[in-house]
């Protein structure tokens, strides 16, 4: 619309782990269904989700240990829905 207008201005945007890591400490039933979306959609491969958080999240939390538990969680989410996805394409 304005080509060189905006030279300095530049736009980024969360990639999916980020996304999904950014709704760990609220794990709310909209989160769990986000991160469920994200799996099926990307998909999310949880052992980049659990690397991507021991690198670059674990260490800024309050209580890490809850929310060791609910990226336990949402990897076993994702696994079991990979697995169910599995199931209806083989069937």
């Amino acid at each position: 619309m304005f080509p060189g207008a905006y030279r300095h201005l530049r736009l980024m945007a969360l990639d999916p782990y980020d996304l999904a890591l950014s709704k760990l400490e609220r794990n709310s039933q909209k989160d769990r269904d986000d991160v469920r979306f994200l799996a099926r959609s990307v998909p999310l491969d949880p052992e980049v989700l659990k690397r991507r958080y021991a690198t670059e999240l674990r260490w800024q939390l309050g209580r890490p240990e809850r929310e060791d538990l609910t990226l336990r969680l949402w990897s076993e989410i994702i696994l079991e829905d990979k697995e169910g996805n599995m199931d209806t394409i083989t069937t």
